[in-house]
């Protein structure tokens, strides 16, 4: 299966938009955490978390870089994050990865939701598309049905 590409986020968020990005940066730094985190219980799927964790620290970092070019100062990351539940072994660690990736679906698709820049929204669609098809695979791996879900991003997927 081919991976989507991580295209950096372009184009200029304005008015709702930029709190629609600050809020995808915001699960940007929660993914970044939760990879870091599930790591230690994840150790034969290493390069997969890695590549997890690469790909949310690009976007993390681009989208960063976005916010300010537009003045807005981007949204710091948290200390520490919540999972659903606790991470203790590599099934609830996949079931972290999985709701974060679903999480980043989610904030993406408010970005594509408030904006009309054409290049932020093939951004936004593209981080949209890279979580959905990590979430996937986290699925798959877990051994969770169903695997996919049929509109990522929105209230029903």
């Amino acid at each position: 299966m081919s991976q989507p590409s991580s295209t950096p986020p372009t184009g200029k968020p304005t008015g709702d938009a930029i709190q629609a990005v600050q809020d995808a940066l915001a699960t940007e730094h929660a993914a970044v955490w939760t990879y870091g985190l599930v790591s230690a219980f994840l150790k034969e799927q290493a390069d997969q978390t890695a590549a997890g964790a690469n790909s949310h620290r690009a976007r993390r970092d681009a989208t960063e870089r976005i916010l300010r070019d537009t003045n807005a100062e981007p949204v710091p990351p948290a200390p520490a994050y919540l999972p659903p539940a606790p991470v203790t072994d590599a099934a609830s660690s996949i079931a972290a990865l999985v709701a974060v990736e679903i999480d980043g679906c989610t904030a993406w698709r408010g970005v594509l939701d408030r904006t009309e820049d054409q290049d932020l929204r093939r951004s936004a669609l593209d981080a949209l598309t890279s979580c959905a098809v990590r979430a996937t695979r986290w699925r798959k791996t877990g051994g969770l049905t169903p695997t996919s879900l049929a509109l990522p991003g929105t209230a029903v997927g």
